[in-house]
């Protein structure tokens, strides 16, 4: 028995070439949500957390095993296994479009990067052929998976932005003119549909409308978040001025977006903390540290603007591409996560309220944000190493990647710390691994360290530490921190960044690979 799944548009199966019938909203919503971790055990809980949230009715276990039953008669019983307390789904190569999707804007994405625009404009295309609307548009009653089709919206854009880079390399700039236009309609924060629809009106002959295009992206930018376009795209226009003759080679994108790091201030005077701990990440080639605040009324404006530019200044002179922007916004946690979706944002920091997680405007953040998210809680940094505390969970990785990205920044040395166990077995090999993982991937050596299984212990063992970054469980939104990161986040001396992990790669993946199943040291 061979089955399909589709989830680029209304989600559907089909078995042995015919499409079945997958039952109602929450039947198919499970479905969806298996197919988010295919061939990978999805505990029953984070199902339960992903159709009611955080109100789930008494009876959502055996609702959730009831639609489980209904889905293996639709499907066929191997196609969902039950393991412990969870189940895996069953999807053999190529059987699912939203991998076929990914290889192929992988592919693309690789083929532009190596100077075949012919290539990665039909490679990119084809995966672009595979979508039928929004992503799971028949469960769109089910706003509980909104993030879920939100995170396949932003893989679409990403892709389609690579192929029509690749089209301007081909000499196509009359042909992706409409397309540009529509697509900045569509998101009008997003500089690079911008930069790109510039080069596009330049290169048909439009250089008048080519600078009225940048005039407008300053306009909505200035206005929407008071902050100026990036380097990039102001020496874009600044080309287009004096008619520079590179704009004319079709060879390459007329102008390499910067890779950001988004500081998200929910308070100004948390400002300069973290673009301390976030400039060596931004003095990277092409890379910038977006600073960001917003403030409740418009007669806050003035002071905290006076705090971030203050901060910028700082990060300028020391050789930083920095922007700022202070805005009033009465949902400021989806405001900024708005920005890092619009934005080529790596890693957003942010700075934790005194009630940590339960905080609405972090809840938004974590929730909404397409990037790694970095819960900075309070602490002076040591001189000691970036510590990280490692078990292997899906949040553990991206710790153990921002971990190498700021202990390579900082340069201080890693160090992965696991738990011992009372019957001899300890977390030695799975810190092996990891740190295997590191040096492959990443170039960035790991220490391994155990301690005992106690939250004392870990806290004691972070002493000197200049940083200790850790992964958030599966369960954050509905469990909280738990013991052991309450006590690094409340106990540590250094500060405690606690990573929630994005659909975007982290900072140290190359700029060809666009999502989490393209690129990860998990693999």
């Amino acid at each position: 028995m061979h089955v399909e799944y589709r989830v680029l548009g209304p989600l559907e199966a089909d078995v042995d070439g015919r499409a079945v019938r997958l039952g109602a909203p929450k039947q198919r919503a499970t479905l969806a949500l298996l197919l988010c971790r295919p061939n990978t055990l999805v505990p029953a809980s984070r199902v339960v957390d992903g159709l009611w949230g955080d109100d789930p009715p008494g009876s959502a276990a055996n609702l959730v095993q009831g639609y489980v039953s209904g889905l293996r008669k639709a499907l066929g019983k191997e196609a969902i296994e039950t393991r412990g307390a969870g189940y895996v789904l069953a999807v053999q190569p190529g059987a699912l479009d939203l991998q076929r999707f990914e290889e192929l804007a992988h592919q693309g994405s690789r083929a532009l990067e190596d100077g075949d625009p012919a290539v990665a404009s039909a490679t990119l295309a084809a995966g672009l052929a595979l979508w039928r609307g929004r992503a799971l548009a028949d469960l769109a009653e089910e706003p509980l998976l909104d993030p879920v089709a939100g995170r396949l919206e932003e893989l679409r854009v990403l892709a389609l932005e690579r192929r029509i880079e690749a089209d301007l390399a081909l000499g196509r700039h009359a042909d992706v003119v409409g397309e540009l236009e529509e697509l900045v309609f569509e998101h009008p924060l997003r500089e690079r549909p911008r930069g790109l629809l510039m080069t596009a009106l330049y290169r048909s002959g439009r250089q008048a409308d080519a600078l009225d295009a940048y005039r407008a992206a300053r306009t909505v930018l200035v206005d929407e978040l008071g902050l100026e376009p990036s380097a990039s795209l102001t020496e874009l226009h600044a080309a287009i001025l004096r008619q520079a003759p590179e704009l004319r080679a079709f060879e390459e994108p007329a102008s390499k977006p910067l890779r950001c790091v988004l500081v998200a201030a929910l308070t100004p005077n948390a400002a300069a903390p973290l673009a301390a701990l976030a400039a060596p990440l931004a003095a990277e080639p092409w890379r910038e540290l977006l600073l960001l605040t917003t403030v409740p009324t418009p007669g806050e404006l003035s002071a905290a603007s006076t705090v971030v530019n203050d901060v910028r200044a700082t990060l300028v002179d020391d050789g930083i591409e920095a922007r700022a922007a202070v805005f009033t916004s009465v949902a400021p946690g989806a405001d900024m996560a708005r920005l890092a979706r619009e934005h080529d944002v790596d890693l957003l920091l942010v700075d934790a309220p005194d009630g940590l997680l339960e905080d609405a405007r972090l809840l938004a953040l974590l929730d909404q944000s397409p990037c790694d998210v970095g819960v900075v809680v309070g602490g002076v940094p040591g001189p000691g190493a970036v510590v990280v505390p490692f078990a292997g969970a899906e949040h553990d990785w991206a710790a153990v990647e921002l971990g190498a990205w700021l202990a390579r920044s900082h340069g201080a040395t890693l160090r992965l710390a696991g738990a011992t166990s009372p019957d001899g077995r300890d977390a030695s090999r799975l810190l092996a691994h990891a740190s295997i993982a590191v040096q492959r991937a990443l170039g960035v050596p790991a220490e391994p360290v155990l301690v005992d299984p106690d939250p004392e212990a870990l806290v004691e063992a972070a002493g000197d530490a200049r940083v200790v970054v850790v992964g958030l469980t599966d369960r954050w939104r509905r469990d909280g921190l738990g013991r052991t990161r309450t006590a690094l986040a409340t106990q540590a001396s250094a500060p405690t960044v606690l990573v929630r992990r994005g659909v975007r790669p982290g900072g140290l993946a190359p700029r060809g690979t666009e999502t989490r199943f393209t690129w990860t040291i998990a693999g």
